[in-house]
């Protein structure tokens, strides 16, 4: 114990007899913090909304098959009110424009429906009343009604739609709410 002092104040001479040893020193950065969680994945939720709401509208027209003559027709965006629905129903909104599929074919009938939508959108939108017949004279389901139906859910511009009260054609026609342009 040559260096040491016994009074126990060995402990300088100790840490300056090391500091001498090892010559200057250089100071470390600091290091970062570790990286947290990554943030989760952006989910597409309209995208899966809108899949949620086309399957689900899938299987409804699956399960309840194909209008038959007398069969209301009747659908609503989930951003229309019910109280929208009943109105459209009873005849309440008055139709812009109105187009009449007696005589065509399916696939004519399929190429007028869309053509006049499109105009009726582009022509600020509002209620406009289809004329489909009511198919008795089918055989079977009628090929039109059905035809209407599908194509009026498939379009995002169909806010709503309804059989016309009886007064303006009953279940041979459907009055549109359309969203406008």
């Amino acid at each position: 114990m040559g260096n040491r002092r016994k009074d126990g104040d060995g402990g300088d001479d100790d840490a300056f007899l090391f500091r001498e040893a090892i010559g200057p020193v250089r100071r470390l950065p600091e290091a970062p913090e570790p990286p947290g969680r990554p943030p989760p994945a952006p989910r597409p939720k309209m995208a899966e909304r809108d899949e949620r709401e086309a399957r689900s509208e899938f299987e409804r027209l699956l399960q309840s098959g194909p209008l038959e003559a007398g069969d209301s027709m009747r659908y609503r965006r989930d951003t229309i009110s019910p109280r929208m629905l009943r109105r459209l129903a009873r005849g309440h909104y008055a139709v812009r424009d109105e187009l009449d599929l007696h005589h065509a074919d399916l696939r004519q009938a399929e190429a007028m429906l869309r053509r006049f939508l499109a105009e009726a959108r582009d022509g600020g939108g509002g209620c406009v009343r289809i004329i489909h017949g009511k198919g008795l004279h089918a055989d079977g389901a009628p090929a039109l009604k059905n035809m209407v139906d599908r194509v009026l859910r498939q379009r995002a511009d169909v806010l709503a739609f309804h059989s016309a009260p009886p007064a303006q054609g009953g279940t041979g026609a459907v009055l549109v709410l359309l969203r406008p342009r």
